[in-house]
């Protein structure tokens, strides 16, 4: 079954279950109760997902620090995201899926799964020093020309505006020196 059909079934089923439920529960135990049941259950996915959200973080920064790549318990950590997100969702049927996930040994079976149909690429990349050694510049003879006894000058005249022009003096107007030349 395409992944396209499964997404749309979920998006138009799920919702209808959903509202089945919630009007079999109410209809059992009040409407009261049921919308308390369900701000409930809101109430304590928002703290789980805060809690086990912060906790999953830490622990993936650490893996990722001692250059491991995160493996069963940080997908225990995810599926417990998962798991306080389900409560979040108002209805019974997310609440249930979302319960489940909260016991460990289904978390288990679950991550085994994961881990096992998982694709795993370590990426890693350093910055390269392009060009020759440390203080080389490499110029065309085209793009340099010299006058007045060696100093180098870039340009059609020495008259320029370029800040890369240099007549002595650093593009601030300061000399190599460091005072600053009165205008």
């Amino acid at each position: 079954m395409p992944i396209g059909l499964i997404i749309l079934l979920l998006l138009i089923g799920l919702p209808l279950v959903e509202i089945t439920v919630f009007i079999q529960v109410g209809s059992e135990i009040g409407a009261l109760w049921t919308i308390l049941l369900t701000v409930a259950t809101a109430i304590a996915g928002s703290l789980m997902l805060r809690i086990q959200g912060l906790t999953l973080l830490t622990r993936m920064r650490g893996e990722m620090d001692r250059g491991e790549v995160p493996g069963a318990d940080l997908v225990e950590g995810a599926l417990m995201v998962v798991a306080s997100i389900l409560l979040l969702i108002p209805g019974f049927v997310t609440d249930a899926f979302g319960l489940l996930l909260f016991v460990p040994p289904v978390r288990r079976i679950i991550a085994g799964q994961v881990i096992r149909n998982a694709r795993v690429t370590v990426v890693r990349a350093e910055a390269q020093r392009r060009g020759g050694g440390a203080g080389v510049v490499d110029l065309d003879a085209d793009d340099w020309e010299t006058k007045d006894g060696g100093a180098g000058r870039r340009g059609p005249s020495s008259g320029g505006s370029s800040p890369w022009i240099s007549d002595g003096r650093n593009p601030d107007g300061r000399n190599p020196g460091g005072n600053r030349e009165p205008d």
